[in-house]
């Protein structure tokens, strides 16, 4: 992409922004309103409420100034925006290819805020997003809307895997692909050390400078992305496929395709194990990810010691397994299981 015609426009001449509503833990009461904290993943979703006073309108972008700084997201529905969060209202005809195209470039302004160097409502009105543009009668420049448009919608879904296409299109079955209805009680899970039920390898040490550019995957500690860092070729790395990771914050993703890994992963195999479990497990492990920060990571010795709780069945007096079949059955159940 040549972006060397690009112009820049100030924040202030192509949005109306305007600043987010604190509402505590305390005061949020449980229901199907999205409510959009400062955090980098699941679109700026952290609570759904049913505190209606102060919505802000969908089709709009909420961009976080403050905790997860310079995360735009584009919001479909209306919902509650948090005081750590802008919320730009646009001077112009904004759809999702639009969208997408803005918090796109509007997340690669991150690098200029830090904790002590926020993006207020202030400073984001003074602020300048570079995009194409063409030429106006009086010889001013607009953006070009037409040309992002169809942009996205011609080089970039087009190129999206088949099912990341499907949930752009929204072409995805929401039925779940069992009908059986399933009790859910913790109460008779047991414990089961990881160590136990899982292999277990480190991954392998990549330097920046040393990544040959491909199409696998290759997984690094964080949760942004999932953990995708960037796509590789380089063939001293072991591909992996149908596996749990682990990383040294205690983020852990099941993996049902083929992937490369760092030295700050653990990836945990088993035979009995299959996407339907492995998203089973990995949800139940994330449970603990709390336990973990930069200064108390995930290693070798917090896997030789880590439990979990699992649906269990008795194999002998006193002795017990995981119930594989349940954890299965129980994700097939779910809505949108069809679409894994």
């Amino acid at each position: 992409m040549d972006c060397r015609n690009w112009k820049f426009f100030g924040f202030k001449k192509l949005f109306d922004i305007r600043k987010g509503k604190r509402l505590t833990k305390a005061d949020m009461v449980e229901g199907n309103i999205p409510y959009i904290g400062a955090t980098d993943s699941n679109n700026g979703l952290t609570a759904r409420i049913s505190n209606d006073e102060y919505l802000h309108s969908a089709n709009t972008i909420s961009v976080s100034y403050n905790g997860s700084i310079a995360e735009a997201f584009y919001q479909t529905k209306d919902y509650w925006a948090t005081d750590d969060v802008n919320v730009l209202y646009p001077k112009f005809k904004l759809n999702k290819e639009i969208a997408l195209f803005l918090t796109t470039i509007i997340n690669r302004e991150k690098y200029r805020f830090n904790y002590g160097r926020k993006w207020d409502k202030e400073s984001m009105e003074t602020s300048q997003i570079k995009l194409p543009a063409f030429k106006v009668q009086n010889g001013d420049y607009e953006p070009d809307w037409t040309w992002i448009e169809n942009y996205v919608k011609n080089d970039l879904v087009k190129k999206l895997p088949k099912r990341s296409n499907q949930v752009w299109q929204k072409k995805f079955d929401p039925k779940p692909l069992s009908q059986k209805k399933l009790n859910f009680n913790t109460k008779d899970w047991k414990w089961f050390e990881l160590h136990k039920l899982f292999s277990k390898e480190r991954g392998t040490r990549l330097t920046k400078p040393d990544r040959e550019a491909g199409s696998i995957p290759l997984i690094t500690a964080g949760s942004e992305n999932e953990g995708i860092a960037d796509y590789i070729s380089n063939s001293d790395m072991k591909v992996y496929q149908d596996a749990i990771t682990i990383d040294m914050f205690g983020f852990c993703c099941y993996r049902g395709f083929d992937f490369c890994c760092d030295d700050n992963i653990l990836v945990l195999k088993s035979s009995k194990m299959n996407i339907f479990s492995g998203l089973f497990i990995a949800s139940v492990i994330n449970k603990d990810d709390y336990k973990c920060a930069y200064g108390r990571q995930y290693r070798q010795k917090t896997f030789d010691v880590h439990k979990i709780k699992l649906p269990a069945v008795k194999i002998a007096p006193n002795e017990y397994e995981p119930d594989w079949q349940f954890m299965e059955d129980y994700i097939k159940s779910l809505p949108y299981s069809s679409c894994l």
